[in-house]
């Protein structure tokens, strides 16, 4: 089973909606707790379902329950927390919300993880995949465009 991730900064409109495209994406996921800020460009909420619709006929669905906190996120990015004590209060998160029973392997198939970060090494849209191919039989093949 294939999923992808992305991240839209340090991108040009181009460039991400082609990725998505040359990919065969079926679905954009938003994992993003805030999809709506004016930073995000071409990627907020509102504007990014109706460029995927068009320019790729992809669909698109915001999934807030795989989001961290605010405050999970303030502790990395603000208060410069490592990126290790991140990862272990998003994994906790993760177990609480159990978001592998909210989800299934079949939901996920051809979908994209969309995360603002421009790569995967620290981004929870990967340690979402990594949590769910944890929890499911499924393996998961996860490409990050």
């Amino acid at each position: 089973m294939t999923v992808f991730t992305i991240g839209f900064t340090k991108t040009t409109a181009a460039n991400f909606f082609t990725r998505l495209k040359d990919a065969g994406v079926k679905s954009v996921v938003d994992v993003r707790l805030n999809n709506t800020s004016q930073l995000a460009g071409f990627a907020k909420a509102a504007d990014l379902e109706y460029f995927l619709q068009q320019i790729g006929s992809i669909a698109s669905r915001p999934e807030p329950l795989l989001a961290p906190t605010q405050d999970i996120i303030d502790g990395w990015r603000k208060e410069k927390r490592p990126w290790a004590e991140f990862e272990a209060r998003f994994q906790g998160l993760m177990a609480d919300r159990q978001i592998e029973s909210h989800l299934t392997p079949e939901a996920l198939e051809g979908a994209c993880l969309l995360c603002s970060e421009d790569t995967p090494h620290h981004c929870h849209r990967r340690l979402v995949l990594e949590y769910l191919e944890d929890k499911w039989a499924t393996p998961l093949d996860v490409q990050h465009l």
